[in-house]
This record gives C-alpha cells, sequence and structure tokens, in this order.
C-alpha cells in the first residue's frame, strides 16, 4: 500500500472542523449515571494457567444495562502493595481469548485488566466470553450499523460504557492504586481508550495505539476497507439516511471524546493504515484535551506500516513512557 493519505507536514496541522452534537455531555452523562446505578457485581475468581511468576484471574463486573462483561486480571505474583494499572480493550473482531496471552503489562509490574468485548471474539484471536444481549434494527455485516438510527440504541454506546465500567472495576479490586490506572489499546481499542480518556476525568494515562472510531466521515470518504465501509455498505442500501447515521455517529467519535481528555498520552499511527486512515487519527491527536489544558502529548509515526502499526516497537515504547511517567 502506497502512501494515500494527506503528507505528514499537512497531517501534523491537521484540525478539521468536528460535527459535535450540542447534547453530547448531557448524552453520556446520562448513560453512565445509569449504568453506575446498577451493582458493580464485581467476581474474581484465581485461574491456574500454569504460570509461577504471574497471578491470574477471571473477571465479570457490570457494563452497561448491568450485562455481564468478561475480563481477565493479571498481576505480579507475590508483590504485596497497591500497584498502578492498565485497563486495556481489544481490536474490532477480537475477544479476550486466554489469560497466558497478555502478560507484558504484569511482567513490568502493573496490576492488567484485559476487558473482553461483548459481541465480538470470532474474527481473529482465541475467542471471547461477553454475549451483546440487546438486539438492533436492520444492520450491515459488523458491529458499525447495529442501531445505527438512534445514538441511544447504537452499539458502541454499549460498548463504551462497558469501557468506563472495566476502570470503575479495577479500581475497586484490592491491591490497585486507584490513582494510577492508565488506559490502552490497539485500533477499536485505541478508540475506546480516548473515550473512556474523555469520560473520566482522572485516569493517569492514555495510550491510544492506531486507533479507530475517529472522524468517521473522513474515514469514510477515503477508504473502503473495513470496518468503515460497513457505513458505506448500509448507506448505499439506505439512501435517504445518512444524515442520520452521522449524527448518531457524531456521538460516538472518539475525537470528540479526546477534546476533553486530560491526561498523558501516546498515540501512535501508521501512514499507510487504510483502516484507520492517518488524517483520522491526527484529527484526535491534535485535537486531544482541547478543552481542558493540553498535557504532555506524544505521537509515534511509523512510516511504512499499514494497520499492524508499530507492534512491538510500539508495546517497547509504551513500557519506557509508563515507567517515565510513573516514576
Amino acid at each position: 500500500m502506497a502512501l494515500f493519505d494527506l503528507p505528514l507536514p499537512e497531517l501534523e496541522r491537521y484540525l478539521p472542523e468536528l460535527d459535535e452534537p450540542d447534547d453530547f455531555d448531557d448524552f453520556w452523562a446520562g448513560t453512565l449515571t445509569e449504568a453506575r446505578s446498577h451493582d458493580l457485581a464485581l467476581a474474581v475468581e484465581p485461574v491456574d494457567t500454569g504460570l509461577s511468576l504471574v497471578e491470574a484471574y477471571d473477571v465479570t463486573f457490570a457494563g452497561f444495562g448491568g450485562h455481564p462483561i468478561k475480563a481477565w486480571l493479571t498481576r505480579p505474583a507475590g508483590v504485596d502493595g497497591a500497584l498502578p494499572a492498565v485497563v486495556e480493550y481489544l481490536g474490532y473482531g477480537g475477544g479476550r481469548g486466554f489469560a497466558h496471552e497478555h502478560l507484558a503489562w504484569a511482567a513490568a509490574g502493573y496490576v492488567h485488566l484485559l476487558m473482553d468485548t461483548r459481541g465480538q471474539g470470532s474474527t481473529w484471536g482465541t475467542g471471547g466470553h461477553t454475549p451483546d444481549p440487546v438486539g438492533s434494527g436492520p444492520a450491515a455485516p459488523g458491529v458499525m450499523t447495529r442501531g445505527v438510527l438512534d445514538p441511544a440504541d447504537h452499539y458502541y454506546r454499549r460498548l463504551i460504557t462497558d469501557a468506563v465500567r472495566a476502570v470503575d472495576a479495577v479500581r475497586a479490586l484490592p491491591g490497585v492504586d486507584g490513582a494510577r490506572v492508565a488506559v490502552a489499546g490497539i485500533s477499536q481499542g485505541g478508540g475506546l481508550a480516548l473515550a473512556v480518556a474523555g469520560l473520566v476525568d482522572d485516569v493517569v494515562a492514555v495510550m491510544p495505539d492506531v486507533p479507530f472510531l475517529c472522524h468517521y466521515r473522513r474515514a469514510v470518504a477515503i477508504s473502503d476497507a473495513m470496518p468503515h465501509n460497513e457505513l458505506t455498505q448500509y448507506l448505499a442500501v439506505h439512501r435517504d439516511q445518512e444524515d442520520v447515521v452521522f449524527r448518531t455517529m457524531s456521538y460516538l467519535d472518539a475525537v470528540h471524546f479526546a477534546r476533553r481528555a486530560s491526561a498523558p498520552a501516546l498515540f501512535s499511527v501508521a501512514l499507510r493504515d487504510e483502516t484507520c486512515p492517518p488524517s483520522t487519527v491526527y484529527a484526535a491527536y491534535n485535537h486531544y484535551a482541547g478543552l481542558t489544558t493540553r498535557p504532555a502529548t506524544q505521537i509515534e509515526v511509523y512510516a511504512h506500516n499499514r494497520h499492524e502499526g508499530g507492534q512491538g516497537f510500539q508495546v517497547d515504547r509504551q513500557l519506557r513512557w509508563m515507567r517515565d511517567l510513573l516514576g
């Protein structure tokens, strides 16, 4: 894939006009108030993974609507005291898999909560364990258009709420320093991390890696790659619903959440990425903390990569960045 988006100097200045709805904050305040009216119903069960240096736990907590959400918790074995935590969200189509597949943060001395993704987990990886009990109206294959005619019904309203409740859950666990909780994720997980950063004002750090869920109109305009093409496919059939669809998506755009964030952030972008085009990532990065006081932010640029981004290079960068940030 050749370079297809704006040149890097233009990306660094790219600050698009946004289509943020006037009641964005009220919508999300009401959503989270309703979610938190349900008991967290936190359940933690130890898991025998065969690992001796890392403790693993099967976690369940109440997400949107009080629905049970699964997660894996790992932490270094035999370490007393309250540790900083990293809550991680997964990419589109993936599930939590096995607890032994995600050990870097626990090995580095953190509590790590990997949230399963409701209704996903069968596209790549080793599977998920969390159903989505909510139906939807007519939709294209995938989750992008589930409930697309009303933001209150959309799939991502539920998933973003789950992501916020995952932070509530990790803070309720013993052995966690609740003042030092970071959020992270790749692709869809990066978009969720940005959403949480905008909805939870005291996370200590944000690590959105090649984030999805950003600047939908731009993504649909310049790329046919999935999952954005689910919106195109839907609109190719429902030709009269474009304004309604993009109004719904405006409540779910990670750029709008990013504007409200206040924590230090380490982004990444891949300049040949058709799935999450560079301009959509830079829209979130350049607007980040636009409604607050911008903290220290950085973006790692992978000039020759597609949606795989930096992979191990980015994990290495994140580990060092978190160590320096937390001292």
